[in-house]
């Protein structure tokens, strides 16, 4: 007989979201392994000591870790995951009936407390020396290269870089353009190049306009990751315009920054041929005394013409051509005077304009 499933209401209800998290979920070997008291002390100066309590900084760190761990990029969307999810609202350390946060604290706190703070910073280089006390991160050997991210910023709604006037917007700029203001003379972004970009987004005039994709163009920010080659840690990371320029001033911060929080110093460097500069090379070489695993950056092959050359090799035996179709061949030793240059053919100069050659 086919069974029907009735709907039996209850009053009261025995429930554990413990038990309905399995025991080798990912999440909870991550939270075997954290410990937030360090962020508490770092966050507590920037809330202030009377009014209504705020939502708990650990719920938005663990919030954040989910969307990390299971690739959840929209903070909307991370909120709706973590309400339906009983894993996650496991994690998160709330209840069945316990209410989520809306998506507009994150940004709230992004762009106060938690910049601020530098909490995020923070946290990572934690994670960075958890694994150092744990053995995963060797430092025989850091490997650096940089990954785009596509800017929120329309192309429709940009502007060709010699209209952009920065004097008319410092009275009515948005966040991001007085934020673009403040970084006009640090390396990873303003200063990284002289060379202005072919557009300027008005709304994020931080990003930069790049085709490095080989497709259409787009705006973008440039990531920058120093890894530990033997299990693959990231030990540091940093945020710079989507240009060569940038990424290889970022690579030098990273490799300094890494040496003077943690002590670490490798023994070589591999990274892309945009890192090979002479310039990046000798620094890591003679200053740093880290072995390159980089190739060099090479220009001899370009095809725009920017070093064409039209010199040819001849022997001294062949005859060349001058201006006015004249002939000039090799001169008998015999005939020459080493005394009377000017009119010697043999030592006298060639013209500066020859043709043929």
């Amino acid at each position: 007989m086919m069974g029907v499933q009735a709907t039996l209401a209850r009053l009261f209800y025995d429930f554990s979201l413990d038990d309905h998290v399995p025991s080798d979920h990912m999440l909870r070997s991550i939270d075997r392994h954290l410990n937030f008291d360090d962020i508490r002390q770092v966050l507590r100066p920037h809330y202030s000591n009377t009014g209504r309590p705020s939502i708990d900084p650990e719920l938005m760190i663990r919030m954040l870790i989910v969307g990390y761990c299971m690739g959840i990029r929209s903070e909307r969307r991370l909120c709706e995951e973590v309400h339906l999810n009983l894993a996650y609202r496991w994690f998160c350390q709330l209840g069945l009936d316990s209410k989520v946060p809306d998506h507009s604290t994150f940004s709230k706190n992004r762009h106060g407390r938690f910049r601020e703070s530098n909490v995020l910073r923070h946290l990572f280089e934690t994670v960075v020396a958890r694994c150092m006390a744990e053995g995963l991160v060797g430092a025989d050997g850091f490997a650096v290269d940089a990954s785009l991210i596509a800017a929120d910023a329309n192309k429709q709604r940009s502007v060709p870089s010699d209209e952009w006037n920065l004097e008319e917007i410092k009275d009515r700029a948005c966040r991001a353009a007085h934020e673009y203001l403040a970084t006009l003379d640090d390396a990873a972004f303003g200063a990284a190049s002289p060379v202005t970009p072919k557009f300027i987004s008005r709304s994020d005039p931080a990003a930069q306009w790049t085709g490095a994709h080989k497709g259409h163009a787009f705006f973008a920010y440039a990531t920058n990751y120093l890894v530990d080659t033997d299990h693959g840690v990231i030990v540091d990371v940093e945020a710079t315009r989507a240009i060569r320029q940038a990424e290889v001033g970022a690579a030098r911060t990273m490799l300094e920054r890494t040496q003077d929080r943690f002590g670490l110093k490798p023994d070589y460097l591999t990274a892309d041929s945009a890192y090979g500069s002479a310039e990046c090379l000798a620094w890591l070489v003679k200053q740093k005394k880290i072995t390159p695993h980089i190739p060099v950056f090479d220009k001899s092959t370009r095809t725009d013409g920017t070093f064409a050359c039209r010199l040819h090799f001849r022997s001294r035996k062949e005859p060349i051509h001058v201006p006015r179709w004249q002939r000039v061949g090799p001169v008998p030793a015999h005939l020459c005077d080493p005394t009377d240059r000017h009119n010697c053919r043999r030592h006298a100069p060639l013209p500066r304009q020859q043709e043929g050659l």
